[in-house]
Order: structure tokens, then sequence, then C-alpha cells
């Protein structure tokens, strides 16, 4: 037992607990949506195409989130865009936009002194490192995204499983898919600050899909999907601590590792259900000579 409280009785480890459970309770509510919708390519791009707008804020001496929010709606802007185009599939403009916005950032950031640095801590983050202030942007995100997906529920759902019926009755898809983009921005924008765009981008999709694999209603997928975060950062800075390794990188592989621990034992559930009952004696039939 003791093995397993060490590390929490450390001030800035439990600070880190903390704000991995928040996000992990922001990245379910938004997550969710991002794996039923097939948005995870989607959300990727966003994660990582905030750079040009964190590395220019920072070179201006502006506040990284205003940049990463104002890149991120851009990103989902011109998403938004180029799907219109029948020439495009949704992956095509995507894929597009991700390579330009990447490619964008790294070219600003390459003229900042501390290239490697910055570019490896956008990435990683440092979720050691969290403080008060950041446990309170954490907390407000969180309330907010429960308000939009609170009052979007109902649209979100008929959007991710029939856009004509939520067309049919006047759920407005079109302001429906905007809303769910914001509440994905605010999810990642709201945690790559504390815990990198790496973090972010595993607690967004994995736990969300492993839940799926289990639950038939959309709350208790976000339900699953909030503890499995909580469980994985609290493992993956268990493990860090005592291994020395990379705490968000550390919880991130752990989120991933019990996706496919979920999608193992989902299987082993169907072949079990599926599995032809053994005949009894009774039920034998004697083949004639």
């Amino acid at each position: 037992m003791q093995w397993l409280i060490d590390p929490f009785e450390v001030t800035f480890v439990r600070q880190a607990l903390w704000g991995g459970i928040l996000v992990s309770l922001i990245c379910a509510l938004a997550g969710t949506w991002v794996v039923l919708r097939g948005m995870a390519f989607l959300g990727d791009a966003m994660s990582h195409g905030m750079l040009p707008g964190v590395a220019l804020a920072s070179l201006l001496g502006l506040n990284p989130l205003l940049g990463a929010l104002l890149s991120a709606a851009a990103m989902g802007a011109g998403v938004t865009v180029l799907a219109r185009s029948p020439r495009l599939s949704r992956d095509t403009s995507i894929g597009l936009l991700f390579a330009g916005m990447l490619s964008l950032g790294v070219i600003i950031v390459s003229h900042a002194e501390s290239f490697a640095v910055d570019l490896t801590g956008f990435l990683f983050g440092d979720v050691l490192a969290v403080r008060d202030r950041d446990l309170l942007y954490l907390g407000a995100a969180l309330v907010l995204a429960a308000a939009v997906a609170a009052l979007g529920h109902r649209s979100f759902t008929a959007l991710t499983f029939d856009p004509r019926v939520a067309h049919t009755l006047g759920l407005r898809p079109r302001l429906a898919h905007v809303a769910l983009l914001g509440l994905v921005t605010l999810a990642i924008v709201a945690s790559f600050h504390v815990v990198g765009t790496l973090l972010v981008f595993g607690l967004l999709i994995a736990p969300p899909a492993a839940a799926a694999l289990w639950a038939g209603r959309i709350p208790t997928i976000m339900l699953g999907a909030a503890l499995l975060g909580a469980l994985s950062t609290a493992a993956g800075l268990l493990v860090s601590w005592h291994l020395g390794t990379a705490a968000g990188a550390t919880i991130a592989a752990v989120a991933v590792a019990l996706f496919f621990l979920s999608a193992l034992a989902a299987r082993v559930r169907h072949r079990v259900r599926h599995r032809p009952p053994a005949a009894t004696p009774s039920q034998e039939v004697e083949t004639p000579a």
C-alpha cells in the first residue's frame, strides 16, 4: 500500500493528479462525440493545428491560450468551409489544413531561441507543473463544457446518428456541428497548456473508445470514459514516479493500453456469448449403422 500511496503524498504529484482528473472529465464530455461521429482525425488535427497560434502569441508576448483558441477556431472554420466542396473529401480537407498549420507553426517556432524546448512542451506538456491557477482554469472549462454538452445533447445525438432527422426536427444540424466543434476546441485548448497535445488527444480518444465497447447509452459512455481517464491519470503518475518515465506520455500510454485491454475483453465476451451450447446426452442422436 505504501508503494501506491507514497507518490501522491508529494504536493506536485497530487496537483498533477487533480489536473489530470479534470482533463479526463472535460475530454470525456467532448471525446464521446468525437468517437461516435468518427472525428478522431479532426481532433488530432485541431490539437496539433494550435501550434501557429501558440508560437505567435509567445513571440508577441501574449497569452498562449488566446493564440491556441484563435488557431483552433481557424482550423475548425477551415475544415467546415473546405468540406463543402464536392471535389474534396472531409479527410483530404483536414489533412491539408493539418499539414499546413503544423508546418506554419514549426516555421514560426524555429525563429525562437528555445525551439526544441518550446516544441517539446507543446507536444508533451508538463503535467507535474500544474498549479492552483491551472486547476481553476480547468474547473471553469469543465463547467462550460458540461453546460454545452447538456444543452446540445439532443442536437448532438440527432446529428450523430441521422442528420436528416435533425433537420426534420428543426434542430439546426449546422449550428449543432459548430457547437460540437466548439466543445472539442474547448477541451483541447483548456487542457493542452497543462498536459500537452499528446495527452489531450490520448484522453480525448482512448477512454471514450474503450467505454463505447461496453456501454449502449451516451451518458454511460461519458461516465465510463471519465472513470477510465481518471484511472489512466492515477496509474500513469504512479508508473512514472517509480520508473522515472515522462509523466504525460506515460498517462497517454496507459489510456491507450486500457483501450486495448477493453477491446480484448469485449472480444472474449462476444465469443463466449455466441458459443454454441454443448449437446447433452438426451440431445445426441445415434447414427444408424
